[in-house]
């Protein structure tokens, strides 16, 4: 998506994500609970860019396997080319959406992701997946599955 540059890990301590998780408050607070996720991403692409963001929806994730494309996933929301919204309207944030973050994060050059659930009570989750881990992920399940399947 950004042409192969390198941005600098800062995970936790990137200011962005605190600025997105602020925009993310403001459209709870004004819309509040009910709505379709597709209203809430609408709200959050438009809140997102008046707070200076680059955004983009509905952003296809393209999973590999030996070199092949074997599917695409579609991220919410993508801001800055950097951090993945994955946008809910759930009761509460599952593990189950913990790991679908986790997923595009693994397919992509993206680091962290923010899971943003619109449910009874504004909640969020913080995910994140370094460049070096994915390696090690790789590497691990190589490893494991050695011998299966012969």
């Amino acid at each position: 998506m950004d042409g192969g540059v390198k941005r600098p890990y800062l995970g936790a301590n990137d200011p962005r994500t605190e600025k997105i998780i602020g925009v993310f408050y403001e459209v709870y607070n004004e819309l509040g609970f009910g709505f379709l996720e597709s209203v809430y991403r609408e709200a959050m692409r438009i809140a997102l860019m008046e707070a200076g963001f680059l955004v983009a929806c509905e952003v296809p994730v393209p999973v590999r396997f030996r070199g092949q494309l074997v599917g695409v996933f579609r991220a919410d929301l993508v801001v800055d080319e950097a951090v993945i919204l994955e946008l809910k309207t759930a009761d509460s944030i599952s593990k189950a959406h913990e790991a679908q973050v986790l997923h595009y994060l693994r397919a992509s050059e993206m680091e962290i992701g923010l899971v943003m659930n619109f449910g009874p009570e504004a909640r969020f989750r913080r995910v994140e997946m370094r460049g070096d881990r994915k390696k090690r992920m790789l590497d691990d399940s190589v490893e494991e599955n050695c011998g299966v399947g012969r």
